[in-house]
């Protein structure tokens, strides 16, 4: 009998894992992975940003998870010599109707408690010499790491200290009993105490097979990246992004430095055909279905038309998607970059049509459903975990 199986192998399944570990050493923990490898999925198609909190409602868990995360991930790092920069970025305002915008966005950002500075074209150039704008605000705090590796590094540490991660463990089935739960896979099952369940894409899914009933849908977005040409990779020296629409929830299109050297430049946002669809072509026909009978997707659809045409116009050509990256950088021409790898978003849409924006987690029985985790998650899992392990053990008797 474990006391805690956690169901998902990305960074936040693994920071679960780790910070039970961390609370109780001698609770018998165990991580199940569907996949070949942990971080598989959208951690590993994670663009490597620590993000500094800037964009978040001051006071939600949100702003305040990026802030703290943050700093324990920069920790975590140090102490595993797992390479890391704080190169900072900039959020550049490229027409005149944007500068309240990022005028709303720095005093968000100081409410939020964090180091920015004001810039005027001439200071843009000297941090960023190919960007254009009329202002910017400089994030300094912001980062970028490798967020496989940090998932790596965690699966090591759960393992050192006496945990299990079994990979090619997809659940079947969950049932219930007076002492917990037996997760059903194909070659093994397992009976726990408690089950966090960490896993994103498919997280409203095995909410209801264990007998939750969220009010809630995971519809998956696919953000499409292209990368620049090596011999173009001066053209950004950090990290670039624009001004945020306050009516849409994704941040559009942006420069992220990775720490290997390469440069993306993205992503968009488009529906995805299904949950793990990192491919235009990817379709399956029930997860397809799932999501375009769910009327919350409709209600979203009506609210955001001109937008959403905007970003399938971007996926399907990419005429469209440079010319957003030349408001920012005028010198990118289409035969400077190439598509590089998408990723998948699991956005979590409420019943009354709303895309639920921050961390969204239920207890029922003897288990906990993490059924919405956006982004700042991959900054932020530290802390979730941390906000994971005292949910779960404060009303766990067995601890």
């Amino acid at each position: 009998m474990l006391d805690y199986l956690i169901v998902g192998g990305g960074i936040v399944g693994l920071s679960t894992a780790y910070a039970l570990g961390t609370s109780n050493p001698h609770a018998r923990i165990a991580v199940l992975e569907k996949e070949k490898t942990v971080a598989y999925h959208q951690t590993g198609h994670n663009s490597g940003v620590i993000h500094s909190g800037i964009y978040y409602r001051p006071g939600s868990l949100k702003a305040r998870f990026a802030r703290e995360g943050g700093a324990k991930l920069r920790a975590l790092c140090d102490a595993r010599d797992i390479p890391y920069e704080n190169c900072g970025k900039v959020i550049v305002a490229v027409a005149p109707e944007e500068l309240p915008l990022l005028d709303g966005l720095y005093r968000r950002g100081l409410e939020n408690r964090l180091d920015l500075a004001w810039l005027n074209p001439e200071q843009l150039h000297e941090i960023e010499p190919h960007a254009r704008g009329l202002k910017a605000i400089h994030v300094k705090s912001t980062g970028i790491v490798d967020y496989k590796q940090v998932a790596n590094g965690l699966a090591d540490i759960i393992s050192q200290r006496g945990g299990e991660i079994h990979l090619n463990h997809e659940v079947l089935g969950i049932h219930e009993n007076k002492d917990g739960v037996t997760v059903e896979c194909a070659r093994d099952s397992f009976s726990s105490r408690f089950l966090v369940n960490c896993a994103g894409l498919y997280c409203d899914r095995l909410a209801i097979k264990e007998g939750a009933r969220p009010e809630m849908r995971i519809v998956p977005f696919r953000g499409e990246y292209y990368e620049l040409k090596p011999e173009k990779r001066y053209l950004v020296k950090n990290l670039i992004y624009p001004v945020p629409n306050p009516k849409f929830p994704f941040l559009g299109v942006h420069f992220t430095r990775m720490i290997d050297g390469r440069v993306l430049a993205g992503p968009n946002a488009v529906l995805g055909f299904r949950r793990e669809g990192y491919r235009k072509r990817d379709f399956k026909l029930g997860e397809f279905l799932n999501a375009v009978s769910y009327p919350a997707l409709w209600k979203i659809a009506a609210k955001n038309m001109s937008y959403g045409i905007g970003e399938m116009a971007r996926s399907l050509s990419k005429k469209r998607f440079v010319a957003g990256m030349k408001l920012m950088i005028p010198q990118i021409g289409e035969e400077d970059v190439f598509r590089a790898q998408a990723g998948v978003r699991a956005q979590a849409l409420t019943r009354d049509g709303v895309l639920a924006d921050d961390f969204m987690m239920i207890r029922h029985r003897h288990a906990l459903h993490v059924l919405n985790a956006p982004s700042p998650a991959a900054t932020a899992s530290l802390s979730i975990g941390e906000a994971i392990c005292r949910k779960v053990t404060e009303s766990a008797q067995f601890v």
